[in-house]
């Protein structure tokens, strides 16, 4: 298949003071051998390496913004700006693309859909995988609905269109905003395709995994939003009651 037939793919990756973990994201992009994507390196003003190691790769990178951020979402916000692919697939300081032709395989039997989706390898910090904690919806069953019970795909398993993404920025919320995006995008899809394959690894413990209890009442005020205030309290009772038998709460 040509690069003219394939759509282009916009990688964002959002880095900051990462210079332990960058470079293996950047090889598991280099290392893709589909033709038609760019690299855009969103820095939050790293003040270790991470600008050099940006430098030793830079053949691969398309465009590079250095500055200070508010948070990871809004550093996202101006990845979306800059990106000019068919689609955006976030990969952040840390997560790797799992194949060399994960792209190439990901968009073989692409028909341009609205949003397109796999799956996540999520480790913990000594290497161990983690499994994904959310059902994983069929094409047939997604909808923004699905994210009722919060983040059923993981936002660096999305790959969504330009034509439902270029409206919707990621709200002020500091540590769930993805779930908000991923509603108010999906609300704007009318065709899905899942690529059966995991797309991607990264590792537990981002901000809203380190900040627990701000981080469930953004969700609660997003899902409330969304779904009005009944139904969120329900899902949300369900939720702590889970958490009250494992002995832990899990988003």
């Amino acid at each position: 298949m040509e690069k003219k037939e394939l759509p282009k793919i916009s990688i964002v990756t959002v880095a900051y003071n990462c210079e332990a973990v960058l470079a293996q994201t950047m090889e598991s992009v280099a290392a893709q051998d589909y033709p038609n994507m760019e690299y855009l390196i969103i820095d939050g003003g790293s003040k270790d390496n991470t600008l050099k190691i940006v430098e030793q790769y830079g053949e691969q990178v398309d465009f590079l913004l250095s500055e200070p951020d508010k948070n990871n979402y809004d550093a996202m916000n101006k990845g979306m700006k800059h990106a000019t692919g068919d689609y955006v697939w976030f990969l952040h300081a840390g997560d790797l693309a799992l194949e060399p032709t994960t792209l190439s395989q990901a968009f073989a039997a692409g028909q341009n859909e609205d949003f397109v989706y796999g799956r996540v390898k999520v480790l913990d910090e000594a290497g161990t995988e983690i499994p994904w904690h959310k059902q994983h919806p069929s094409p047939e069953e997604l909808s923004w609905k699905s994210f009722r019970n919060g983040m059923v795909i993981c936002h660096q398993a999305m790959f969504p269109h330009k034509d439902i993404w270029t409206d919707y920025r990621f709200e002020d919320y500091g540590l769930v905003a993805d779930l908000d995006w991923s509603i108010r995008t999906l609300q704007q899809a009318k065709s899905f395709r899942d690529t059966e394959t995991v797309l991607c690894s990264f590792l537990k413990g981002g901000l809203s995994a380190r900040n627990r209890r701000a981080s469930l009442i953004e969700r609660f005020h997003i899902l409330r939003q969304h779904f009005g205030l009944f139904p969120t309290l329900w899902e949300h009772v369900q939720i702590f009651g889970q958490a009250i038998k494992r002995g832990k709460i899990s988003h």
